[in-house]
């Protein structure tokens, strides 16, 4: 281990060491150098407590770190083997594992792919549209994200320095996203009548492209790194309608709104819309990287070749999603239960917290999936992106991990099996700051 320079705490310490070599990513403002965590606790190389409501990006669905079940799973299969070369060699887990996973999905469903990560889940639904429907273009929404690989980054349009210098995207057309609280055309729901599907009809499948030459439309459920973006429950079965018309297949990304956190298992079943092909990634791999893309068995198959790749089914990866999996099974009951509560107890408070602070204009979610969208005023509605970080800098001083998303939301997704204690301390944590952010902005007003 390197050296403490003098004056510095293990965390600054680090951060100027990765500062040095590492290549930038999207690190958060706040000086936090994970060193171990367990249920909805983490804790810093420094020794400090805090309580998680990021779920480390919606990994930890089931507790930081996973069960000891998880661990167990996966030391177990790793002191066997780890790499089988699962494209080209066969295995039994893996394919014990699509057997377990395909009795959660729509009726139909049975062929499944497995990759290492979201945006690779998501490549694979690109290719796989283009090769069911043998067109070229694609459909996505302007505030999706769906990651930042080529493919996957030409459908993602949440921010421009995620795609720049590295267009163009030509077979990507972006359209508005039902972005209520901000709507794109100026409108009002329900009086608007889904003015953004007329939009889809109107210009881009009339005036860009053939309906005929569209292979997909691709979507989150909830938009996640857009800014935690709820659409009218109505949505998607009126979108799913203009689709069918003309053979477009619906990906649904459940990336990060799968596995259980909106209280389903899939995030699309809240809408009562079954897709075609689903992506999954993040927390189905229970703390290990593993991303899975699951087709329509009407679809059909690709080509021997088409699509493949090296890591993809991992066995001590896939003995871990395995064992939550199976928990998951048992107890699905009680989870959705339990979800639903936490969800509806959060949401009471964060609708409190909107009556009672001028800058938080708006709270949305669903489950366990909730934001908190941060304003200079809420007849104004501007997005306050700097008062959003000091109230994330004040609660990380007070115990309190969170994420930002969109323009100037915070995330609320802690793990679905935090405690009503925890739940409602990092919640009076939260609050603290907001009203301390609040009372220093109104006295600048």
């Amino acid at each position: 281990m390197a050296r403490l320079r003098k004056g510095k705490s293990k965390s600054e310490n680090i951060i100027a060491r990765d500062n040095a070599i590492m290549i930038k990513t999207t690190r958060e403002p706040y000086n936090f150098v994970a060193e171990s965590g367990t249920g909805e606790f983490v804790y810093d190389v420094d020794g400090r407590k805090f309580i998680d409501f990021s779920s480390f990006i919606s990994v930890y669905n089931f507790g930081v770190n996973s069960s000891e079940a998880v661990r167990k799973a996966i030391a177990e299969q790793s002191s066997k083997l780890m790499h089988s070369a699962f494209t080209d060699f066969y295995a039994e887990r893996p394919v014990h594992f699509a057997e377990s996973l395909m009795k959660f999905m729509p009726a139909g469903f049975g062929r499944i792919f497995f990759s290492n990560s979201g945006t690779e889940a998501n490549e694979a639904a690109l290719k796989f549209s283009k090769l069911f429907t043998k067109r070229n273009y694609v459909l996505a929404f302007y505030g999706g994200f769906h990651g930042r690989t080529k493919g996957s980054l030409a459908l993602t349009a949440s921010k421009s320095v995620q795609r720049a210098y590295n267009g163009p995207f030509p077979d990507v057309i972006h359209v508005p996203f039902p972005y209520c609280y901000r709507c794109p055309l100026k409108q009002t729901y329900p009086d608007c009548g889904f003015a953004c599907i007329d939009y889809i009809k109107k210009y881009p499948l009339s005036k860009e492209v053939d309906p005929n030459e569209v292979a997909a439309l691709v979507t989150e459920p909830i938009q996640g790194e857009g800014g935690y973006i709820v659409p009218p429950k109505d949505y998607f079965k009126e979108l799913k309608k203009v689709l069918d018309e003309h053979g477009i297949l619906m990906v649904s990304d459940e990336v990060q709104a799968g596995y259980m956190r909106t209280g389903k298992f899939l995030a699309m079943d809240n809408f009562g819309v079954k897709a075609d092909i689903y992506t999954m990634a993040k927390s189905i791999g229970a703390g290990l990287p593993l991303g899975v893309t699951i087709v329509d068995k009407r679809l059909g198959n690709i080509p021997e070749g088409a699509h493949a790749n090296t890591f993809g089914g991992n066995l001590a990866v896939i003995a871990g999603a395995q064992a939550q999996l199976e928990h998951i099974s048992r107890n699905k009951a009680r989870i959705e239960s339990e979800i639903r509560a936490k969800g509806r107890t959060a949401m009471k408070r964060m609708e409190k917290m909107k009556e009672d602070y001028e800058i938080v204009g708006d709270v949305r979610g669903m489950g366990m999936m909730l934001a908190i969208e941060i304003v200079k005023d809420k007849i104004g509605k501007e997005p306050a992106p700097k008062l959003r970080e000091r109230i994330m800098m004040e609660s990380f001083a007070n115990g309190l991990i969170m994420l930002p998303t969109g323009e100037s939301a915070i995330r609320i997704i802690p793990p679905l099996t935090i405690s009503e204690h925890s739940l409602s301390k990092g919640f009076d944590i939260l609050e603290r700051a907001i009203a301390k952010i609040n009372a220093e902005s109104s006295r600048r007003r």
